[in-house]
């Protein structure tokens, strides 16, 4: 027991981030890939889970040596209009995903205690401001860590159903790529969901709110933190943990997916929730229940952090008062951004724009931001000025300049979709 506990308080913002990155958004692509392509495209969780962590871990690793946001960071050493435009950028598309996401929400629990949809969308998104603006931030941080867990309910639920594990194992170890335009446009997608720029800023941002709560830094942006050997090891091994749960998940939800939904030709999926009405007559009530209570759970856990990364971006950005660890009368603007772009996704489920869309505006933006911020990454962490012993290791290199690369094509790869559209 003593070390399991032990092991808990290891896990950190490295740990959150991961698993946030399986928001209900991230959920319903997932599904959408099994629903469509069966297991054929399972290969991608393992693909992306090296590129993922090495991105993630020089975020980390940024905000605890410099102990700064990356915000800042860009503006005190690159040019000020990239990093404009890509805040805005940034902050259109969590508005866009905390919407969809509260949709999602409010949606799947309609289908398990039946309450009208206004009614429950109000009430998530209140529960979480209140969360969000009100609860100090160690409290906060262990209920994220907390809710982080209901995303096993997509391992249960695999498991709950027959399985084809040879087909799976070849599947996952052996890649196998189509020239259709839908398989391709479906691998960007996987992509744009899985290494999103909201990860970036708050993984970063949140490495300093632990420095700040264990009393190595005195506030954000002031003094430069002791950081020791010792703490960066710390730190990988909890991104690693974090991005290796968060591809695992992917995994067991594209599996799900696939062995039900697609085995069914049930193959067009617009929304978490309606992957988890599809899976009812399939798959039996367990498995159902599951499913729309884990689109709850990663909500819960996704929209305050896809909130709180817009904070922390534009507040950096106008040199505002920043940190989950300020209490609402001593950041204004920062809470201010939280609470606006909360209220502005819910509102978006009011409007004429269908769940299926929002998402896929939303993956177009990540795909158009996600790049240029990973050059910047790159750059940042190869610095020796802003890092100092602490710039990215000849294995971090090549990983992070292949998955930036890769990210680079994909975004111009859909920009052209869309033009010939």
């Amino acid at each position: 027991m003593n070390k399991l506990k032990k092991f808990f308080k290891k896990l950190g913002p490295g740990f959150i981030t991961g698993a946030s990155d399986d928001d209900p958004s991230g959920i319903a692509t997932y599904a959408q890939t099994g629903a469509a392509f069966g297991y054929s495209q399972l290969w991608t969780a393992l693909f992306s889970f090296p590129f993922m962590t090495v991105i993630q871990e020089m975020c980390g690793r940024i905000g605890m040596v410099t102990g700064k946001g990356i915000a800042v960071i860009v503006k005190e050493n690159y040019a000020k209009p990239v990093l404009y435009i890509a805040v805005f950028l940034l902050a259109l598309a969590n508005t866009i995903n905390i919407g969809a996401d509260l949709g999602a929400m409010a949606s799947s629990a309609k289908l398990v205690i039946g309450m009208p949809f206004e009614i429950l969308l109000f009430i998530f998104t209140a529960v979480i401001l209140i969360l969000e603006v009100l609860v100090p931030y160690p409290a906060y941080a262990r209920f994220l860590k907390y809710l982080a867990f209901s995303l096993l309910a997509y391992v249960i639920a695999a498991f709950v159903i027959k399985q084809d594990y040879a087909k799976i194992a070849i599947s996952t170890f052996v890649p196998y790529f189509s020239l259709d335009r839908t398989y391709l446009l479906n691998i960007v997608a996987l992509l744009g969901t899985t290494i999103s720029p909201y990860l970036f800023f708050w993984q970063a941002d949140e490495e300093i709110e632990e420095e700040i709560e264990h009393n190595k830094l005195r506030a954000m942006g002031r003094g430069v933190p002791k950081v020791r050997r010792g703490d960066i090891r710390e730190m990988r091994f909890d991104t690693t943990l974090g991005m290796f749960f968060s591809n695992l998940i992917t995994f067991f939800i594209i599996v799900t997916a696939a062995s039900t939904l697609n085995l069914h030709n049930i193959k067009n999926i617009q929304t978490a929730s309606d992957a988890a009405q599809a899976l009812r007559p399939i798959a039996g009530d367990f498995a159902f229940l599951l499913f729309a209570l884990g689109i709850v759970g990663t909500g819960m856990l996704a929209v305050p952090i896809l909130a709180g990364s817009a904070s922390y971006a534009i507040s950096e950005s106008f040199n505002w008062k920043v940190g989950l660890g300020k209490k609402f009368t001593q950041a204004h603007g920062f809470y201010g951004v939280i609470t606006i772009a909360t209220l502005i996704g819910l509102f978006v489920n009011f409007v004429s724009i269908k769940p299926f869309q929002m998402l896929y505006y939303t993956a177009v933006l990540n795909g158009i931001v996600a790049p240029p911020l990973m050059i910047l990454i790159m750059l940042i962490g190869n610095n020796k000025k802003i890092m100092r012993e602490y710039t990215n290791s000849s294995a971090s290199n090549i990983l992070g300049w292949i998955i930036t690369i890769v990210m680079t094509i994909a975004a111009i790869s859909l920009l052209l979709t869309l033009w010939k559209k």
